[in-house]
């Protein structure tokens, strides 16, 4: 999501070739909605089912909140779930393991302003977008559990009640491809769109913010909001041309959401510059999810997303269970 006209601005190269991932979500602009939705939720049960089952909170497992039971500490292990009781009656340092709620309430959080409206790869950043939302929507169902959807275009935002269901999944997922594109120059606002989802206050589950993440961090104050509540993931879409300007001689330099446009020659300065400043803005990007205790996964539109995801998950399942170490 665009600040402003200086931040990360999206290159759009003239005649360069891009490199295509392993796998791409399918695209969702060619008139074949339903059968672009049907390949993408394929490709998630295809290679999601059986790799990610055992906690409760899929993507970002957490600790739970009913108490379960005492085991020795070993290093590695987060001191704060220390048992201080057992620890004092059997002179050993033990931890008290806890069992996640049984049902979960989640919450996807999709800028779909019109910096996501391209891609240089395999497919535009908002195709990337909704197949994260369909992951989160596949990795979070059942057992009683529930999902909701708030969509912001800048334009205006299309909230999806939180429901249980195979059938409230599936049109999940279909609502949020769906929702129009704003025009060229229309300014998103994720951070509007996060103090809608803190209130009114909902019951603690897990709340999901798929953005690009672009401009200022303006959205911190309600994202730090949310943690109060919230188990937080932050999926980033990225697409390469945004982090490095191609060899490719003239470009344009388009901010979708001021409209502004600027071509130019590159030169080996230039991109070193670009990249440059292009890496500083997502390392705050990270520091400032980091501050508000959000675990970050990044998907790009040129590598393989189902994949990304894999790892990042099952790197989540080894740390809160110890295996991290």
């Amino acid at each position: 999501m665009t600040g402003d006209a200086t931040a990360a601005p999206a290159p759009v190269p003239r005649g360069a070739a891009a490199r295509r991932p392993a796998t791409a979500p399918p695209s969702l602009r060619d008139g074949r909605l339903e059968a672009a939705l049907r390949t993408l939720e394929l490709s998630v049960r295809g290679r999601l089912d059986g790799l990610l089952q055992g906690n409760h909170l899929g993507l970002v497992p957490g600790p739970g909140t009913e108490p379960g039971e005492a085991r020795v500490y070993q290093p590695g292990d987060d001191v704060r779930r220390m048992d201080w009781a057992v620890t004092a009656r059997t002179t050993e340092p033990h931890i008290r393991e806890t069992v996640a709620d049984r049902e979960l309430e989640t919450w996807v959080v999709v800028d779909l302003s019109p910096s996501l409206d391209m891609g240089t790869a395999a497919c535009e950043k908002r195709d990337l977008a909704v197949a994260a939302v369909a992951a989160v929507a596949h990795l979070t169902r059942g057992g009683g559990n529930r999902i909701g959807a708030l969509v912001t275009t800048g334009e205006h935002t299309v909230r999806v009640p939180a429901r249980g269901g195979v059938a409230h999944a599936r049109g999940l997922v279909r609502r949020v491809a769906e929702v129009p594109r704003a025009p060229e120059g229309t300014r998103g606002d994720l951070a509007e769109a996060l103090e809608q989802l803190r209130r009114p206050a909902r019951r603690r589950g897990l709340a999901v913010v798929v953005s690009d993440f672009l401009g200022e961090p303006t959205w911190e104050r309600a994202l730090r909001g949310l943690s109060a509540r919230h188990d937080l993931l932050a999926v980033e879409v990225l697409d390469p041309a945004e982090l490095d300007l191609p060899d490719a001689g003239t470009v344009v330099l388009a901010d979708p959401e001021t409209g502004r446009q600027r071509e130019v020659h590159v030169t080996p300065l230039l991109r070193r510059e670009f990249a440059a400043a292009a890496g500083a803005h997502r390392d705050r990007v990270a520091t400032t999810l980091r501050r508000c205790g959000a675990a970050r996964l990044t998907l790009r539109t040129d590598s393989d997303w189902i994949a990304d995801i894999v790892r990042f998950a099952l790197a989540r399942k080894r740390t809160w269970s110890g295996g991290g170490r």
